[in-house]
């Protein structure tokens, strides 16, 4: 159904949007630049503009003075986000009508509009939650979920034309790759929402040492306000430093999982899985070098959200491989394929 196909592959790159905004939200610090939800100020369309607006708005918020500039980014995220809400459930209605439903389950497009629900309230609570930790750590995964179902529908939908037979094992490294690259996304998430980001300024050493003073307790403590413990006082320099180191030994699991996933598939014979390969191999290096980038240079904003970027399109790679290996016999598809399908 061209329909459905269309709407599957528009979700999936206003998905990667919303992702690549939302960074840029919450890393200029705006992710509070409106005090109330869904609208901002009051208006649901639109910000406060004419005088008595902004009066009213001040008056209602006195705590939170307008900044024009953050409540703009942060209502165009919330509009991409409600666009992509509505494409989803499109794709849900879609996937039920007869003429899918014979073809393949409506299963996974249901579970997607479950995920956007979710997603929604998520988005609500980091507001009235004022940036909870916690709370904006699931959100961000509830972007990349949203994400990785998407992309997981995209490739059931544009089938490779060919099967070729997976080494022996590929499965199963592969999805250690895939669970490693999850992993790694939340510890960035917890980084990210705990401001820890700079809690080691030095690489490959922290601090000036292999093994800092750290309080992985204190830095993991799930119910907290931002900035404070759970006893209500300010995190210390130890907790961050935790948080960023774990975020550190993540990457270097992650290096060599899905590095050995990509060397297996550059070595297979089949034209597919090199193509593959070399994707995910380009990827991960890309990721890993702006991940040092970011600590060298003092996390300059472009980068910071071209290494969130990186980490969407490094999880699509991963999700794209799983989805293909779990054909039998497995069919990979190059990426350059699935475009020319797509087409």
């Amino acid at each position: 159904m061209a329909a459905y196909r269309r709407l599957l592959i528009a979700a999936t790159l206003l998905a990667l949007a919303v992702i690549a905004l939302g960074a840029y939200v919450r890393l200029s610090d705006a992710g509070l630049g409106c005090p109330d939800w869904p609208g901002c100020y009051g208006h649901l369309i639109g910000l406060p503009e004419a005088g008595h607006e902004q009066q009213a708005a001040q008056a209602a918020y006195p705590e939170r003075p307008l900044d024009a500039a953050k409540a703009g980014k942060e209502m165009l995220h919330r509009y991409l986000a409600g666009t992509l809400g509505l494409l989803i459930l499109a794709i849900a209605g879609l996937a039920w009508k007869k003429a899918l439903r014979q073809r393949q389950s409506p299963a996974l497009p249901t579970l997607l509009l479950g995920v956007v629900g979710l997603q929604a309230l998520l988005g609500m609570w980091t507001v009235t939650l004022l940036l909870k930790p916690l709370t904006v750590t699931l959100h961000l995964i509830g972007g990349m979920t949203t994400l990785s179902l998407l992309v997981a529908l995209v490739f059931r939908e544009f089938r490779p034309p060919a099967p070729a037979a997976a080494p022996p094992g590929l499965r199963l490294l592969a999805a250690g790759a895939l669970l490693a690259v999850i992993a790694q996304i939340a510890l960035g998430g917890w980084v990210s929402s705990n401001y820890a980001a700079l809690a080691c300024p030095d690489f490959p050493q922290c601090q000036g040492q292999w093994r800092p003073a750290m309080d992985f307790a204190e830095g993991f403590s799930m119910h907290r306000e931002l900035g404070l413990n759970a006893a209500g006082a300010a995190l210390s320099g130890e907790a961050l430093t935790a948080i960023h180191w774990a975020h550190r030994v993540g990457a270097l699991i992650v290096a060599l999982v899905t590095g050995g996933l990509a060397g297996r598939l550059l070595l297979s014979g089949e034209r597919r899985w090199r193509a593959w390969g070399a994707t995910v191999a380009g990827l991960l290096l890309t990721q890993l070098g702006l991940g040092v980038a970011n600590v060298l240079l003092a996390l300059p904003l472009a980068l910071a959200v071209l290494h969130n970027v990186g980490a969407a399109l490094l999880l699509t790679a991963m999700v794209a491989v799983n989805v293909a290996l779990q054909r039998r016999p497995a069919a990979l598809p190059s990426p350059s394929g699935v475009a020319q399908q797509a087409a």
